[in-house]
């Protein structure tokens, strides 16, 4: 059972993304350290079905240098002979970390922030853009990533049905696994919270604004959001 007091869930709905994300990083092996350079040669002549796009391209677009890619690459196309990544795939890793819950939900709204393009799958640029930004972005792209998340319907606004649902997918993947236990109106309380701080002008939607004023003007998220920023 996790000792984790979720009072403050509103907070935890933010940091969630990163703190679950390192989960994915750890079952596809790429906290550890110690790949040779024939990582190179594996990553040029390896018969994926899928190729990524070249280093030189991805180190200019990310904040990995040549070796740290090479190093998630290897990881990646162990776990992912194919070299993409499909929603069962995430549902499975999370179901791993989470048996006494139900991560399917929170997987599946995971998986789509990832699958930027939404074709159903998450290709190793896919992967490593959006590690890049959880792990070496800046606090205002952490919090873009992090609305686009939670905004479901990718209109440009939260509203209270759509936190609803995320809240609800973290209490079903975590609630029966805390202390204290959450009560099941608990989302919905949150919720309210939630909407209480960030819908300045209370029309009953977050825009991107509300949402990173909000979530800079709080010193816990703030200091959540450089918590992994040297894990690799």
């Amino acid at each position: 059972m996790l000792s984790m007091n979720l009072e403050g869930l509103e907070m935890i709905a933010v940091l969630v993304v990163v703190v679950l994300f390192v989960k994915v990083l750890e079952q596809f092996g790429l906290l550890e350290s110690g790949y040779d350079d024939s990582v190179e040669d594996e990553l040029e002549l390896s018969a994926v079905r899928h190729r990524p796009e070249g280093l030189e391209q991805l180190e200019a677009q990310t904040r990995f240098s040549r070796k740290e890619l090479q190093i998630l690459y290897r990881g990646f196309k162990n776990e992912c002979p194919s070299g993409v990544v499909n929603e069962d795939t995430f549902k499975d890793i999370y179901a791993q970390f989470f048996p006494q819950g139900d991560a399917s939900t929170y997987a599946h709204f995971l998986f789509n922030a990832f699958d930027t393009d939404h074709n159903g799958s998450v290709s190793f640029e896919d992967f490593v853009m959006g590690l890049s930004i959880l792990l070496r972005g800046t606090v205002q792209e952490k919090l873009n990533w992090a609305f686009n998340l939670y905004d479901i319907n990718k209109d440009g606004y939260i509203t209270k049905e759509e936190m609803l649902d995320i809240m609800k997918a973290i209490y079903d993947m975590m609630g029966k696994c805390t202390y204290p236990v959450l009560k099941e109106e608990t989302p919905r309380q949150h919720v309210e919270v939630f909407f209480q701080k960030m819908d300045k002008n209370k029309d009953g939607v977050v825009t991107i604004d509300e949402f990173i004023d909000c979530c800079q003007n709080d010193e816990n998220i703030m200091r959540s959001m450089h918590l992994f920023e040297n894990v690799l």
